[in-house]
């Protein structure tokens, strides 16, 4: 077992780290702030009237994108519901509601395209190092498995990680069974596994599994958006191994 430091606070006796994506490990504001415009704007051009509102749901004010707004932190399921509840208030049925809010997802998707965004700096090498250490490591993220695995082979990073975990038809975050499962798959107790993420709804899944502890990170220096964390770093090579 090994014993993790960030700032002065040590987590003894892990064996496994799971880290989010969005945020944590990957730079995807420009991508995520692009989706929002894009999706809203088809949105809009269907029933107009909706495309401000729509952005302001997403957490997209101007250029700036919240990282604790919607389309940061919900997963694509929530995502569709959101943007339906907005275009249901304009007295389209509900079935109708989902169905237009889904289809202008998918499309600013593909008009957007695939270019993976890049890593944060140090992402990489503090993957390296925590498996050199021989932790187990993943990603849980609530974006789909499928964007997880996409992630994880356009940087190529599948041999550090024995995990690729995403949010499909089951429960999202911040619900505690995510992470146990996620626990499950690596073999591994909650009480010996940390979780790194940059929103509140990490640190509430993984206190609420009992996990050993709950890094949170903000890359732009806002602890608010990961309260509940037990220690709050600003870049990745803040985690260090004291022992293995």
């Amino acid at each position: 077992m090994t014993t993790i430091k960030c700032r002065g606070v040590e987590f003894p006796h892990i064996q496994a780290i799971l880290f989010d994506k969005n945020g944590t490990l990957e730079d995807s504001e420009a991508y995520l702030r692009s989706l929002a415009q894009k999706a809203a704007r088809l949105i809009d051009a269907q029933i107009p009237g909706t495309g401000e509102p729509l952005l302001m749901a997403f957490g997209v004010n101007g250029n700036l994108l919240d990282p604790a707004g919607l389309i940061s932190v919900a997963s694509r399921r929530e995502t569709e519901v959101a943007a339906a509840a907005y275009i249901a208030e304009t007295g389209r049925s509900w079935f109708e509601s989902l169905k237009i809010a889904r289809q202008a997802l998918e499309e600013a998707e593909k008009y957007i395209g695939k270019t993976p965004s890049p890593l944060f700096v140090g992402s990489l090498e503090v993957l390296q190092l925590l498996s050199q250490a021989g932790l187990k490591l993943g990603i849980l993220s609530a974006a789909t498995t499928q964007e997880v695995q996409e992630f994880v082979a356009n940087h190529q990073l599948g041999g550090y990680l024995q995990l690729q975990m995403g949010v499909d038809e089951g429960p999202s975050k911040p619900d505690p069974l995510l992470f146990l499962q996620a626990c499950q798959a690596l073999g591994v107790e909650p009480s010996a596994t940390l979780m790194v993420g940059d929103a509140v709804g990490d640190m509430q899944m993984a206190r609420n599994a009992k996990a050993a502890g709950c890094i949170g990170i903000t890359w732009i220096g806002k602890s608010d958006h990961v309260q509940g964390a037990d220690v709050v770093i600003h870049q990745l090579d803040e985690i260090q191994i004291v022992e293995a």
